[in-house]
């Protein structure tokens, strides 16, 4: 699987962590930057995390910024783009095969090399169940949210 990555400056200490991680898990990376710890603008690397999931280049994708916060906002207003900041790895599975989630995001500021590590292994080993026998009930909820995503409400 593809999985791009992006970093603002606050979440570049963590770059080749993640980069690393990705790999270990059998996935290829797909770098969107930032290359230094120059301040730069988070949601520039939301874009490009994003465009790269919207155009199918990638299937899942990792946001890093100083609290995963504000990456995880921007990256939602993207169409198609299910992010969640996670810093334990229950939420960071269970966010993939419960809701669908498509990017995790992280605080650089917040979590550890091993906890990140940690939190990349559950987040890419975890699938969508939705799809599989007796997970109607999650796909119904994606739904909703895909319905809202299109139309701002859930209607009757």
């Amino acid at each position: 699987m593809k999985i791009v990555v992006g970093f603002d400056h606050a979440g570049f200490p963590l770059k080749q962590i993640v980069l690393d991680a990705v790999r270990e898990a059998g996935h290829e990376p797909v770098d969107v930057g930032t290359d230094s710890a120059a301040p730069v603008d988070f949601p520039d690397f939301a874009e490009k995390l994003g465009r790269k999931i919207q155009n199918g280049e990638a299937e899942r994708g990792i946001l890093v910024c100083g609290s995963g916060v504000g990456a995880c906002i921007a990256a939602n207003k993207m169409k198609g783009v299910y992010a969640s900041i996670c810093h334990d790895t229950y939420s960071a599975a269970q966010g993939v095969a419960h809701d669908d989630m498509n990017v995790l995001c992280l605080g650089g500021r917040v979590v550890g090399v091993e906890l990140a590590k940690a939190l990349i292994s559950a987040f890419l080993s975890a699938e969508y169940q939705g799809d599989k026998a007796g997970g109607e009930r999650l796909a119904r909820r994606v739904g909703k949210i895909h319905k809202l995503e299109e139309f701002g409400q859930l209607g009757d």
